[in-house]
């Protein structure tokens, strides 16, 4: 007898029942039959070696930014004018020194997605995956940790200021994949990032024969078993040893190293100084660095919202793409500016937009992204796409794949369940290079 639809037979549930007294039981044998049925790859050169990933937390506005809609009536156009482009194109006023670079970048005007909610859109634009109460998935970074490791012993995902959410851990894998958060806002005074330095009174010597000591005490434990936690823990602290004695390594999270006129040139404030931590770690080596700034959830009052925000990620965001572009790093880094959503395309009674996750905008610059390109656009309201819709499966699919990244490759979730880094992205062709 075999059931419809299963690949054993009455006879292959008895003999995997025989094999469990030769060591082998049918889970064994089935996650067997998973491994060997995992996919293989073909290998694809990477254009970009790091991502820069500025998200800005709360819903940036659409219409505020990339994608003003000046023919629309008043309550749907908002209180801003525009500004013209290097390329011709249109922004909204509000990013001046954007729109003079606009030749340096590309964005996306059909961004969608059908989570209305902060956490299920977050977990979209980390993720590329929808929210499953079934399984956890890992954040980019973590997968590009995961697919890379260190590079010149610098942590290969690092986040700024610090791990901005839950979506941006490491989900199904290994904690050991999981970011570097600095622990300190660069723009403060006081900026130090936490665990660089030997704590008081420990000399070179002394900290040598501390890291024997834990040596030892980790072997046991190895001994005993192993789980997660442990195994975390101690690649955390191998990886502290390589970065505390890579001078050059602990010297990318040191800002005083960087001349004052540079710092300026980025603004001494939270988005400048966040966005020249972010040059300083990519090219030093980090693979991915996420760094957040402000907060976009400007249900009320979005005109004076964006004109008290806006300006500094202008000059900050100009800034980097500038310095990047000076230093011949754009090309190898790929920049990407998100939001988990947009805002309604109807400002509301409180002179605010509301969540909108039908459209929104995403801006992508070097690392193998064609410049001076606007993607998809959308309707006259700015309500929904009306050509080339792109979803956060679409991006993330974009974005491994200009890091050599196989999107479709699966990983081993617990249980030994192979699961797609992506499933289902389209890669986005016209904006490759």
């Amino acid at each position: 007898m075999r059931c419809h639809g299963n690949p054993f037979s009455r006879r292959g549930f008895l003999a995997a029942g025989t094999l469990g007294g030769l060591g082998l039981s049918l889970p064994d044998l089935l996650m067997r039959q998973a491994a060997a049925e995992q996919k293989h790859y073909d290998f694809i050169e990477a254009k970009a070696k790091s991502v820069i990933h500025i998200f800005l937390p709360g819903g940036l506005a659409q219409q505020e930014s990339f994608d003003p809609k000046p023919y629309s009536p008043l309550e749907y156009r908002g209180e801003m004018g525009t500004v013209k482009t290097n390329t011709g194109e249109v922004f909204c006023e509000s990013i001046p020194q954007l729109a003079k670079r606009a030749d340096k970048f590309s964005v996306i005007r059909s961004m969608s997605h059908g989570e209305a909610a902060h956490e299920r859109g977050t977990h979209n634009m980390f993720t590329g995956y929808k929210p499953s109460p079934a399984l956890s998935y890992p954040s980019f970074g973590a997968v590009v940790s995961h697919e890379y490791g260190p590079r010149n012993n610098l942590p290969p995902y690092i986040c700024i200021p610090k791990v901005p959410n839950e979506y941006a851990g490491t989900g199904y894998l290994p904690s050991s994949y999981g970011a570097f958060a600095l622990g300190a806002d660069p723009a403060r005074d006081d900026f130090k990032v936490r665990d660089l330095d030997l704590a008081g009174g420990v000399d070179q010597e002394r900290f040598i024969r501390r890291k024997s000591a834990l040596e030892i005490v980790n072997q046991r434990f190895a001994e005993r078993g192993s789980c997660d936690s442990v195994d975390a823990m101690n690649t955390f602290y191998q990886r502290a040893y390589d970065l505390l004695d890579t001078p050059a390594a602990k010297e990318a999270f040191d800002l005083s190293k960087e001349n004052a006129k540079m710092r300026d040139r980025y603004g001494r404030n939270e988005a400048g100084q966040r966005m020249l931590m972010a040059r300083r770690l990519v090219e030093a080596g980090s693979r991915l660095v996420t760094l957040t700034y402000g907060g976009w959830d400007m249900h009320a009052n979005i005109t004076a919202g964006v004109r008290n925000l806006m300006p500094r990620l202008d000059v900050a965001l100009s800034a980097l793409l500038d310095d990047l572009s000076e230093r011949g790093l754009l090309d190898e880094t790929l920049v990407m500016l998100t939001s988990e959503f947009g805002r309604t395309p109807k400002v509301n009674a409180d002179a605010g937009r509301d969540h909108w996750p039908k459209v929104f905008s995403v801006m992508l610059a070097g690392g193998g992204i064609q410049a001076g390109l606007i993607h998809g656009a959308s309707d006259s309201t700015a309500s929904e796409p009306e050509l080339d819709p792109v979803s956060p499966a679409d991006l993330a699919t974009t974005m491994y794949r200009l890091l050599g990244i196989v999107a479709d490759k699966e990983l081993m979730a617990p249980g030994d369940r192979p699961i797609e880094i992506v499933n289902g992205g389209k890669l986005i062709t016209p904006l490759l290079a």
